[in-house]
């Protein structure tokens, strides 16, 4: 709070054309402000789809906390959110931590999975002997870092074994995780998609070769919860100053 005016939950997402994927990202919002009435959230993308960050940003009043939609540590988050801060360097502006990894994440990808699951035909009571984590992959060592911490968290949670595949930028690719995993003796191997929304990543993952697929993230009632997680973590952390901007402590 700053000056008695309530601080904005400004969602950045990366975006997207997909008219389905954008439906997916304004229901979480939808559910984002149902968790919390009187919250005031806002949904901006970072590219392919409008309003950009800094358009909501000249809209606002008072302190405005940027909660990257993003599954982990890159571009977006190191460069690209910081700019938009710099470029309104006269707000009161907080940047919270990426989704991922965290529990909750992995919390909503094992239900997605098990709404996947039952759908599939003859499905054994167990469930999949292994599973891979469908990503969208990043040059920056420090998101292959943040998804090998989020399939440890799931591995813990499903108490199988769960491999990384990435849709981009490195290697293997899912399809290649699960022929891995196939060759290693794991006949029945799901695909989790740790994808925010519907769109081109997500339609690649589907036709990775798993015997079923979860659905993209959006909308989960953990995804909200943890949007609403970073963005207490956030407005929580002491705040400098420089050269007339708000920055939260590293």
């Amino acid at each position: 709070m700053r000056g008695g005016v309530a601080p904005t939950l400004l969602a950045v997402a990366h975006g997207t054309r997909d008219r389905a994927g954008l439906a997916a990202y304004r229901a979480l919002l939808d559910l984002v402000r149902a968790r919390r009435p009187g919250l005031k959230a806002e949904l901006a993308f970072l590219d392919l789809a409008r309003p950009a960050p800094a358009q909501v940003l000249a809209a606002s009043r008072g302190p405005v906390v940027l909660v990257p939609l993003l599954l982990n540590t890159g571009h977006h988050v190191t460069v690209d959110l910081p700019a938009v801060r710099a470029a309104a360097p006269h707000r009161d502006i907080r940047q919270a931590a990426p989704l991922g990894p965290d529990p909750l994440l992995a919390a909503a990808l094992a239900g997605r999975l098990a709404e996947a699951g039952p759908a599939l035909e003859g499905r054994g009571p167990g469930g999949p002997d292994a599973v891979v984590l469908a990503v969208a992959g990043s040059t920056d060592p420090a998101a292959g870092a943040d998804t090998e911490v989020m399939a440890g968290l799931l591995r813990r949670r499903l108490g199988r074994p769960v491999v990384a595949g990435y849709l981009c930028a490195n290697a293997p690719s899912p399809a290649e995780a699960v022929r891995s995993l196939r060759a290693a003796g794991h006949r029945r191997v799901a695909v989790a998609r740790q994808l925010m929304a519907p769109g081109h990543f997500a339609r690649r993952a589907q036709e990775a070769g798993g015997c079923f697929v979860s659905a993209p993230l959006g909308a989960h009632p953990d995804v909200a919860r943890l949007v609403l997680k970073r963005f207490d973590e956030a407005l929580a952390e002491p705040v400098r100053r420089t050269a007339g901007a708000a920055t939260r402590t590293a």
